[in-house]
């Protein structure tokens, strides 16, 4: 059992010892240690800070980043709206100038048609005029080879003159 229980000279040297070693450590090494401890744990506690704002900054970000996409899609939405209003006004304009000048050119040619239909008239009526003429004529020199015939006709004609 001896070798379990230290002796006394061994007990209060040990203890020496270690109060020496103790003293000393708490002396030149602790207070170093703790000092790096305590800034390391303000380091981590700033890191910690400093994620946190930068993790709101970019959920911040990230909000703005979302409603300026929704405003771009309305803005792509709202232009692509004038594109075909535009497109539908000019499309329409086209249409409607060719209908104008569809119109014109049929007036036009309406215009053309009557003009040459009353030439072509007139000069069917002139020939018939001309012909009938042909025809009188010949028709009286027949009936009027007389002076006696003719003489009765001329006075036919002013009789039925006076009565007009």
């Amino acid at each position: 059992m001896d070798l379990l229980i230290p002796g006394t000279g061994l007990f209060f040297w040990t203890l020496l010892s270690f109060l020496i070693v103790f003293f000393l450590l708490r002396k030149f090494a602790w207070g170093p240690i703790l000092n790096s401890l305590g800034e390391r744990e303000k380091g981590i506690a700033d890191s910690l800070e400093t994620a946190q704002r930068v993790k709101a900054e970019m959920a911040q970000m990230k909000s703005e980043n979302e409603e300026l996409m929704a405003k771009a899609r309305e803005e792509r939405a709202l232009m692509l709206k004038e594109a075909r209003d535009t497109r539908d006004k000019i499309v329409n304009e086209a249409k409607d100038a060719a209908k104008n000048e569809a119109n014109k050119i049929i007036a036009e040619a309406q215009q053309a048609i009557n003009a040459q239909k009353m030439a072509a008239l007139t000069e069917v009526k002139n020939q018939v005029g001309k012909l009938v003429i042909e025809v009188t004529e010949k028709v009286l020199r027949k009936q009027l080879d007389t002076p006696q015939a003719q003489e009765a006709h001329i006075n036919g004609l002013v009789n039925e003159i006076k009565l007009n």
